[in-house]
């Protein structure tokens, strides 16, 4: 997944891709990943719209957490990314709240990124 992959080229965090297609009418995936401080937050979300943008075409609809960047959402309709800092994405478990969807098999992205 191509989203995921601009967010391990700056270093994410344990990358998590979740199938909720069948659960939500919404999204189709959530792309989730960390990145340990604001700076590095910020700078994964801006990779992946730059990366989706030039390579797929595609601009979010909505970005979310800006300013806080301690967890941005990018919305691509069909896709919505989540980068957060490790205590946020902690407190909002949200592998555990959809841990009933598929998970999508990740190829490994190097040693910077966790599980992908």
């Amino acid at each position: 997944m191509l989203a995921a992959s601009a967010a391990a080229s700056k270093k994410a965090i344990d990358p998590v891709v979740l199938d909720v297609a069948e659960t939500l009418v919404i999204t189709s995936y959530f792309v989730i990943v960390s990145g340990n401080s604001d700076r590095q937050v910020a700078a994964i979300a801006d990779e992946v719209e730059d990366v989706l943008r030039e390579q797929a075409g595609v601009k979010p609809i909505g970005r979310e957490g800006e300013r806080e960047r301690t967890w941005i959402l990018l919305d691509y309709a069909d896709v919505v990314v989540h980068v957060f800092q490790p205590e946020e994405r902690e407190f909002y478990r949200l592998e555990k709240l959809w841990s009933d969807v598929p998970r999508l098999e990740l190829p490994d992205y190097g040693a910077s990124a966790d599980t992908r």
